[in-house]
């Protein structure tokens, strides 16, 4: 049984973007939706370990040869393309919490997003005894150095972790630390895998 369980945020307790929120993104950049999203995620990285927000349109609307007519109003709408959560989840952090198991977060996300995460999801996020934001420590998964900055915020070593990830490339890179690590399919599968026997 592992001694420590720690989870990814989006994809896994949190939901990625819905289609009506993306094409109200590609809507206000006034950019064709694949070209948007092409600069998007190829300026996401920078953003994700600790870019400003304003700056970082500015870096997508410079790889598209433009200028973004309402980055403020961008920036809202992406915000909450991100602060959804899969309920089931949560209830099952929570669960895991009241027997006692030691949880933490390990996620890429942009400094902006937490404190709409602290604000909205707060109580849940408690339960939590690390929570490590790649803003916050400067570097992004699939790095090595942010499983390792993780397990020893959770005071473990890395043999210690059990990680769950819905991205594969994350789930080598965590196995490559030293974890055990899953690629996150459901619920249920994570009950089967942390159940007490």
């Amino acid at each position: 049984m592992p001694e420590v369980i720690v989870f990814d945020l989006y994809g896994v307790i949190a939901r990625t973007q819905t289609e009506a929120a993306r094409k109200r993104l590609v809507e206000l950049a006034g950019v064709p939706g694949e070209h948007f999203w092409r600069a998007y995620w190829a300026c996401r990285p920078a953003y994700d370990a600790g870019q400003e927000g304003v700056a970082y349109w500015e870096t997508v609307a410079d790889h598209l040869g433009t200028r973004f007519a309402d980055v403020p109003a961008l920036l809202r709408a992406d915000l909450e393309s991100w602060s959804q959560v899969d309920e089931e989840m949560v209830g099952l952090v929570c669960e895991l919490a009241d027997e006692g198991r030691r949880l933490g977060l390990l996620s890429n996300i942009i400094e902006d997003l937490v404190p709409v995460w602290e604000t909205r999801h707060g109580s849940w996020l408690g339960r939590f005894a690390a929570l490590t934001f790649s803003c916050r420590i400067g570097v992004a998964k699939p790095d090595p150095r942010a499983y390792e900055i993780c397990a020893d915020r959770m005071g473990a070593s890395p043999s210690d972790v059990l990680f769950f990830d819905d991205n594969e490339a994350n789930v080598v890179a965590a196995r490559e630390a030293g974890m055990a690590a899953e690629l996150f399919v459901s619920a249920d599968q994570v009950r089967a895998l942390t159940t007490r026997s």
